[in-house]
Order: structure tokens, then sequence, then C-alpha cells
């Protein structure tokens, strides 16, 4: 367990989205990713996480276009989608 309440309480938002795709896809990144993240990074995805689920997942599956404010190594790393299990 995370002992970073900031850290406990972005995964927690990270994962209780509204939608149980969003969950697994912000969730998801949140959980291979953060802890590599910089102070920066974290504060782009804590921006992220005020975005409609809907564009975010637009985004990840390449439905509407990423609007440059978005653009950028973090964007980059969530568009490879890489952290989703397929069952």
């Amino acid at each position: 367990m995370n002992d970073n309440p900031q850290m406990r309480r972005i995964q927690f938002r990270a994962w209780h989205r509204g939608t149980r795709e969003a969950d697994y896809t912000v969730g998801g990144f949140f959980d291979r990713y953060h802890a590599t993240w910089s102070e920066e990074e974290t504060a782009w995805f804590e921006r992220l996480m005020e975005e409609q689920d809907a564009d975010i997942m637009g985004w990840a599956m390449g439905t509407i276009p990423v609007p440059d404010e978005w653009q950028g190594p973090m964007m980059d790393r969530f568009l490879k989608l890489d952290f989703v299990k397929v069952v």
C-alpha cells in the first residue's frame, strides 16, 4: 500500500471514475506508471482526471483527437494502453 496520502487519494479517484471502462483505463494507467512520476507528471494526471470520461475514453480509443493541451510524453504513454488487461 502506498504511504503517500496524495497518491492514495489520486489512486482512489482514478479507480472510481463512474464507468467501469474509465476505471480500468485511468486506474490502470495510474497503477502502471505512478511510481515513476515527477511532481509535474502527477499534476498532469490530476488535471486529466478533471476531464470527462467520454473525452478521455475517446482519446484512448482514437475516436476523437487529443487536444493540443494534452499532447506530450504522458499522453503518449497513456495512448499505448499497455496497462489495460484484456481477458
